[in-house]
């Protein structure tokens, strides 16, 4: 796969939840961390074309041609089958497509979106796409006035943000645990790496959002608050947005979690706003 080519798991054309106003979100396969909590587990791994998902299919939407699973989108149902039976978390759907084909989608919605966002899985594993994608947009005057966000979980090193960064006007970045080895149970990885990205973004006015996911028994917002605080503070004007976790979509253990209630999310907001931190968002909804 070239630089120019990516992964695709999905596109979403308009969206209201992928960054501000409505914007085309596009989603990446595979993923650099494995959140016990993910909602959309089969975007972490890539195919194998281990071809175990086609004699599954009820529609027979898949079929294996000279070693390669092969998807046919006019025949499938959507019923996710293949998704939850794959060893590798992936997905047979995800397409490989060029910035060409993603400024065409682009193009037809242009005029009633406010920008793009490229989330994931993680998105930055694909990240000479996503610089060669940003760098067209701002070279093309009918696509000049859409902003280019990233949602990301933060592993990107600051080398590969400084690659970004003349191209990109912000980055989402999920806090999953303010432990190190909380997080690290949490996603199979620390978070020393994230917490150099969350400062460096800030530094570089690029920190559009820090979200936090409260996840009841799991993470330590609440017990780290005074650290977690400090470091708030010190990233300037960004919101904080709080989000509820859900066992919707998840795998394996996570799907046995208490979901988070409003109750909980106001203990972490209330934790937060009495050591001085105000521009917080609250969930949208919870489910």
């Amino acid at each position: 796969m070239n630089s120019r080519c990516a992964l695709v798991s999905k596109i979403i054309p308009f969206s209201c939840v992928d960054g501000p106003g409505s914007r085309l979100a596009l989603f990446l396969q595979g993923c650099n961390l494995r959140c016990k909590n993910c909602h959309n587990p089969w975007t972490m791994g890539r195919c194998n074309d281990c071809g175990e998902c086609v004699p599954q299919c009820p529609h027979q939407a898949l079929s294996l041609s000279e070693g390669k699973v092969q998807w046919q989108s006019d025949v499938c149902q959507q019923c996710d089958t293949c998704l939850h039976l794959c060893p590798q978390q992936a997905t047979p759907m995800a397409q490989v497509m060029s910035v060409e084909q993603i400024i065409q989608q682009i193009n037809k919605v242009a005029p009633f979106i406010e920008g793009i966002t490229v989330s994931g899985g993680e998105a930055t594993t694909q990240l000479p796409f996503i610089c060669a994608l940003f760098q067209r947009i701002k070279e093309t005057p009918e696509l000049r006035h859409l902003t280019c966000l990233v949602d990301s979980n933060g592993e990107l090193p600051i080398t590969g943000w400084e690659k970004l960064r003349p191209v990109c006007d912000g980055v989402m970045v999920d806090l999953k645990s303010w432990d190190n080895g909380a997080h690290l149970a949490l996603t199979g990885k620390g978070n020393t790496r994230i917490k150099q990205s969350i400062q460096w973004l800030a530094q570089q006015r690029m920190l559009s959002e820090l979200r936090l996911l409260e996840i009841p028994g799991q993470t330590d917002y609440l017990q780290g608050s005074d650290v977690l605080s400090a470091v708030i503070s010190e990233l300037g004007d960004t919101p904080v947005r709080l989000n509820a976790v859900h066992a919707h979509g998840v795998y394996g253990e996570a799907k046995s979690w208490r979901s988070a209630g409003p109750q909980d999310v106001e203990a972490v907001s209330q934790a937060l706003q009495a050591r001085g931190i105000t521009r917080i968002i609250p969930p949208a909804l919870y489910l």
